[in-house]
This record gives C-alpha cells, sequence and structure tokens, in this order.
C-alpha cells in the first residue's frame, strides 16, 4: 500500500516537473539563435513609419545591398536629404502653428527630440553608432547581391520590419533556415525571376 502511495506521489511529481518545465524548454535556444534580439538604438528610427507608413523602399537607405556583400547603414547624410526640410511630425507642427497664431507670432521651429540626436551628430561630426541586429557567424559567406538579384523580399529573412516600431531578429538564420529556403526555391522562380538556389557547402562555407 505504501509503495503504490509513493509511486502516486512520483508520478505526480513528475507531471508536475514536466509542465514547469515546458515553457523553458520551448523557450531554450541552440548557440547561434538569436531570433528574438532587440536592442535599443542611439536613435529610435521607426522602421514602422518609414518602411511602412511612408512606404520607403528599403533599398534607399540600405543603398548598397544591390552592388555588396552587406546591405549598410545609411548615412547621416542619407537621412538629411529628407530631414533637412522634415524636423517633427506634423502634428506636432500644426500644434506650434495653432498656437503661435493665437499668440499672434511667428511659429517656432519644431525639432522632434530623435531627430534633434541625428542634427547633433552631424553638427559634432561624429557617427551614429547603431547596433547590429542580424549577423551570421564569420565562418559562414553570406551575399546580399544575389538574393536581390533573384527577387527575394527582404522581409523573407528580416521579418516584417514595417510593422516594427524597434527592428528585431525574427528568423534563426541558421543553416537550416537557408538551406530549407534553397532546396524550396531552386528552379523555381520569383518576382518573376528564375531561381538557382544552390546547396552546395562551397556557396556559403569556403
Amino acid at each position: 500500500m505504501n509503495g503504490r502511495i509513493l509511486t502516486i506521489i512520483l508520478s505526480v511529481a513528475v507531471v508536475f516537473s514536466a509542465i514547469a518545465l515546458v515553457p523553458r524548454l520551448i523557450a531554450m535556444r541552440l548557440p547561434g539563435d538569436h531570433s528574438g534580439f532587440e536592442p535599443e538604438q542611439p536613435i529610435a528610427f521607426s522602421h514602422r513609419l518609414h518602411a511602412g507608413e511612408l512606404n520607403i523602399n528599403c533599398q534607399y537607405c540600405h543603398a548598397t545591398a544591390q552592388r555588396s556583400r552587406y546591405a549598410g547603414i545609411p548615412s547621416a547624410s542619407a537621412c538629411m536629404n529628407c530631414h533637412k526640410f522634415i524636423t517633427s511630425r506634423r502634428a506636432g507642427i500644426r500644434a506650434e502653428e495653432e498656437q503661435a497664431k493665437k499668440e499672434h507670432r511667428k511659429p517656432n521651429q519644431v525639432i522632434a527630440p530623435e531627430l534633434n540626436k541625428l542634427y547633433l551628430a552631424i553638427k559634432t561630426s561624429t557617427p551614429v553608432r547603431w547596433n547590429r541586429i542580424h549577423q551570421v557567424p564569420d565562418f559562414v559567406y553570406f551575399d546580399h547581391r544575389p538574393h536581390i538579384a533573384a527577387g527575394l523580399d527582404c522581409q523573407r529573412c528580416h521579418g516584417p520590419v514595417e510593422t516594427m516600431e524597434r527592428v528585431r531578429q525574427v528568423e534563426t538564420l541558421n543553416m537550416g533556415f537557408c538551406v530549407n529556403c534553397h532546396r524550396g526555391r531552386d528552379g523555381t522562380t520569383l518576382n518573376g525571376h528564375p531561381v538557382k538556389a544552390t546547396s552546395d557547402c562551397s556557396a556559403c562555407h569556403f
């Protein structure tokens, strides 16, 4: 009888232990898996606003993706193509204009706090030190050029950045992710482009 009670107690303990461990096992990541990585940036740049609401093409800012291994980070001067004239959101500018009208004065220039960081960086010739999010290991060779040429959408690897206020890594970007994509697309067409996606080891490791 005592042995039966002990068995029941142990079984219940095992079940509760398993229930407690399952969330941790699900959250566990393999080495090199940085999915979910979402670092704070020196300037709170909103991809949701720029790529989503304003529909700015990814390659306007990441201009080297077509001609280089790396997509690159836009220089402050590229930001100034727009922000030489746009210094704040419309709501803030309209509020200042209405207040100035009530006070019978000229509106003051409204500069958003985050944009002020950009202007200060340019004024002091200080580079903005962005925190890198997506990165493959040193033993992996990745080149943006063939992927862009094949018509692959940026979101396939980088996730729906046009919905992100702060960019985070969505995919694992591990070997399985890349190989499965190559195997699934090789010999097909993508956005009207024929796809030759090799699974040869030397394509990424040499």
